[in-house]
């Protein structure tokens, strides 16, 4: 049975999955204009996040149990824009050029607008449904911070120019990913465990 706060929560999350949708379009084709490692791994981001929620949007009829599945189904798709970013660090080494520091700072900026908002509205749920919408609220929330570092990173190229500022922003989207998934995956276990002590 629908509730008023389930309802709420399936608007938000189809809000956030058109939202990261939209943004990874705009991010992916600066990325590949100006050959930025940190806005391809952060597109690539924005791609799973729209997935997630997605995925969240099917499921939040669910019970527990499948919740928990989907949960840590959730954890390995957050492992993604890792893969993703080893692809354009190395496509990056083989061509050693910074971006273009100030649309990099412009597309960092946008997306901090765009996983701001998406963080705020998930925030309201992020014990809603268990691990599913905690990997929603985990996933804007790091995005966020990513953000600001690439918009630094912008900062810093303008002033240094450099692949380095680049290249370790992405490296740091990586890392905020993979602690991402673990954090799902600790959270759809004790979800499984808590179903099968009920059952």
């Amino acid at each position: 049975m629908s509730t008023p706060a389930s309802s709420a929560l399936r608007k938000v999350v189809g809000l956030v999955a058109l939202l990261n949708l939209a943004y990874f379009g705009v991010e992916f084709t600066v990325a590949l204009a100006i050959g930025s490692v940190s806005l391809f791994a952060d597109s690539v981001d924005f791609l799973e996040d729209a997935a997630v929620n997605l995925l969240i949007l099917m499921a939040l009829a669910w019970s527990a149990k499948q919740r928990a599945r989907v949960g840590i189904a959730l954890s390995g798709i957050l492992l993604l824009p890792v893969v993703a970013m080893l692809w354009a660090l190395w496509s990056k080494f083989n061509a050693p050029a910074p971006p273009e520091p100030f649309s990099l700072s412009v597309t960092g900026l946008g997306a901090l607008v765009i996983n701001l908002s998406c963080a705020f509205m998930l925030s309201h749920y992020r014990h809603h449904s268990g691990s599913l919408t905690k990997a929603a609220f985990l996933s804007a929330r790091n995005d966020a911070f990513a953000n600001v570092a690439i918009i630094g990173a912008g900062l810093l190229t303008a002033l240094y120019p450099s692949v380095w500022p680049d290249v370790v922003v992405g490296l740091g989207i990586a890392y905020m990913n993979a602690d991402a998934a673990k954090e799902v995956w600790t959270a759809a276990h004790m979800e499984q465990r808590a179903d099968a002590t009920q059952a």
